[in-house]
């Protein structure tokens, strides 16, 4: 259940950083205005505190793990939101890095 948590943590932490910085580029890049960008900055806001409600103690493995995952989701996000076709290499980057946060966050430790 720990790890479920875990996961589910690390993925609506992906959900609104990469959803925050899309709201900012798409008010200030796109032109959509300040309301999406200012949008992004509470969502960006709101994802330091998730980061927080992780099972783990230490900031620099949580951290860690979640670049993991902040690179898998952007490219999901991508595909999702901008309709972006990723090749297979950054499939396999991505599944690499999915491998590092599962090292990272869920190898037993003895302490």
């Amino acid at each position: 259940m720990l790890v479920a948590r875990s996961v589910a943590l690390f993925c609506l932490a992906a959900l609104l950083e990469i959803g925050g910085a899309w709201l900012i580029w798409q008010g200030v890049r796109e032109h959509r205005g300040w309301a999406w960008a200012g949008a992004g900055i509470i969502a960006l806001g709101a994802y330091g505190f998730v980061a927080t409600l992780q099972p783990d103690a230490e900031f620099g493995r949580i951290l860690a793990a979640y670049g993991g995952v902040f690179v898998a989701g952007s490219l999901a996000w991508g595909m999702v939101a901008d309709g972006y076709r990723p090749d297979r290499f950054d499939v396999a980057g991505a599944l690499i890095c999915l491998v590092g946060v599962a090292v990272i966050m869920y190898s037993p430790r003895g302490r």
